[in-house]
């Protein structure tokens, strides 16, 4: 009996014991993701053939996403940050594995002449949501490994550079260049509060940007949508499509919004309206206030990362610290590019709402990046005591 009194009474200790700032935060954007993701795509659930013409066939699935993303994290929170730098490595090249597996033909899935997804018969696996996960496990393993070393250009930054190059490669072949652009962030972020010399670190900064602009310039696709970003309205019904129609879901909703659930955008003239363009619907539906509310709860997961990663570092505790910065800058870089590809003050890239959009990949990488997390600053409160991880 006692055993058992025991067990129940150790969930209450766990949950007294986590940063509550950051649990409820990240639950209320899955929260709000999820009525939104139903808001989004009833029209198109409706009309779909392969969704047998149900209304709620994206609630259905994203419901069992989140439901699996949970159990994920449950899981993921058992394990110690030090078994996680152990194997990071080995999971690093398991996603590249996985991202070279995508580009075999008869293996990745094409859609809309992208190639990032592999068929598990239900659902679809996306590897750079994954990879997104383990690269800030990699690199934070890295950055701690190569510490004493972090000044010298072929040692510390090298190595890192030529591992990037590759999974930069294979992103670039699917092509998925938001993605790409959110792991060198994380990558380059992690080893510059790694102890990335100051000079080296804006070197590396003007290469990567002359390196984007090389890559924008030798490829019409992306040219086309850099051109269509600057000035939407000069092709409104062709390269400014979606952006046009995103702006005028802005628009609409003004401060309050039109209504949870009466958007005229979704209803097939914004394309992609549950998942890269969900905040679009947000505003329309719940106006400025909604988007308002949805950026703060994201700056304020974000400055919980980071939160947690500083008092990381005071109890000497680097790989830990590195995590959870990575994962703010993670979560902070993906929504920023998010809202400013849907407000029209950036390049439409592709990239989801983290925590929010519908994608099965997406959500189970949140998870577990968020219950691990959880698991630093955990491990950090259990120090603080006194007591043993």
């Amino acid at each position: 009996m006692s055993m058992m009194i025991g067990a129940l009474d150790a969930p209450r200790r766990t949950v007294a014991e986590i940063d509550h700032a950051l649990l409820w935060s990240a639950l209320l954007l899955l929260v709000v993701g999820l009525v939104m993701v139903y808001s989004a795509s009833i029209a198109t659930a409706e009309a779909g053939k392969f969704t047998s013409h149900q209304p709620a066939y994206y609630l259905v699935r994203h419901g069992v996403f989140l439901c699996i993303g949970f159990v994920a994290a449950a899981i993921a929170f058992q394990v110690p940050l030090a078994v996680w730098q152990k194997y990071s490595p080995w999971l690093f090249l398991v996603a590249a594995l996985l991202l070279a597996l995508v580009l075999i033909p008869g293996l990745g899935r094409d859609v809309n002449g992208a190639r990032r997804w592999l068929p598990l018969g239900i659902a679809n696996l996306q590897p750079s949501e994954l990879m997104k996960l383990f690269a800030v496990l990699y690199a934070a393993d890295y950055t701690v490994r190569k510490m004493p070393v972090m000044h010298d250009l072929k040692q510390a930054f090298l190595p890192m550079a030529a591992a990037m190059v590759v999974i930069g490669g294979l992103l670039l072949k699917e092509p998925d260049f938001g993605a790409f652009v959110v792991i060198i962030s994380i990558s380059v972020g992690i080893l510059f509060l790694g102890g990335m010399r100051a000079r080296l670190f804006a070197i590396l900064f003007f290469v990567l940007l002359a390196a984007f602009a090389f890559l924008i310039v030798v490829s019409p696709y992306r040219r086309d949508r850099i051109f269509g970003f600057m000035d939407p309205w000069a092709d409104a019904f062709g390269k400014g499509y979606q952006l046009s129609h995103s702006l005028i879901a802005f628009g609409r909703g003004e401060i309050f919004g039109v209504g949870l659930g009466a958007s005229v955008e979704k209803l097939f003239y914004l394309p992609e309206a549950h998942t890269d363009f969900l905040l679009a619907v947000i505003a329309e539906e719940l106006g400025f206030i909604g988007v308002l509310t949805v950026v703060i709860l994201f700056a304020l997961v974000v400055q919980r990362a980071f939160a947690i990663g500083r008092q990381a570092v005071t109890l000497g505790r680097l790989y830990p610290a590195l995590v959870a910065m990575g994962m703010g800058i993670w979560f902070g870089v993906q929504s920023f590019i998010n809202m400013g590809v849907n407000m029209g003050l950036l390049p439409t890239k592709g990239l989801t709402l983290p925590f929010m959009s519908f994608g099965g990949s997406g959500i189970l990488a949140n998870c577990v990046a968020l219950a691990i997390l959880l698991r630093v600053d955990w491990e950090n409160r259990q120090l603080m005591r006194g007591g043993k991880l």
